[in-house]
């Protein structure tokens, strides 16, 4: 089963890029609704790198405990027929709580230039579940992802003025 978002979003796609590095900025997607906070000493890294395994717990509010997820992060660079696209997945899964009880948990994200104006982005989502519940949590996943589309679009024009780690060491001319 399949969720998917395509939006044009309000940022080029360096800061798109960015922000889905960012564990911080991928949290303020799900704003007071959903909380992330690392399961793993140290609190979450700055910037997820190709290869990252972290473990995440989620909450409601950070009241109602949802369950533990890993995150591994790969990306991957394609072209289609506008140019360059860049994609991050998280092939991770659920670990503990409702989600736990999917078998398959693939979520790639793909950013590109809007086409026409490269000042914006066009922003794609794929998620895939399966197992046996999978027919049973979609729908509130699918509503978490309208969630996620209303934050992405109105969070997205703050990404360019957030710094990667290379600008924030960079000498100041």
């Amino acid at each position: 089963m399949r969720i998917l978002l395509k939006l044009v979003i309000d940022c080029d796609a360096d800061a798109a890029w960015r922000a889905l590095h960012s564990p911080r900025a991928v949290a303020e997607l799900y704003g007071s609704l959903v909380r992330l906070e690392s399961a793993e000493p140290g609190g979450l890294p700055t910037r997820w790198e190709p290869g990252t395994d972290a473990v995440v717990d989620m909450s409601i509010g950070g009241i109602v405990p949802m369950g533990r997820q890993l995150i591994h992060v790969s990306d991957r660079i394609t072209e289609d027929s506008r140019g360059e696209v860049r994609i991050f997945r998280d092939s991770g899964i659920p670990l503990t709580g409702p989600l736990a009880s999917l078998d398959v948990w693939d979520h790639q994200l793909a950013v590109s230039p809007a086409p026409g104006d490269p000042a914006r982005t066009l922003w794609r989502e794929r998620l895939t579940i399966g197992g046996r519940t999978a027919p049973l949590l979609w729908p509130g996943l699918w509503a978490a992802w309208q969630w996620r589309a209303l934050r992405i679009r109105a969070l997205a024009p703050t990404w360019a003025h957030d710094l990667d780690a290379t600008d924030a060491a960079a000498p100041s001319v």
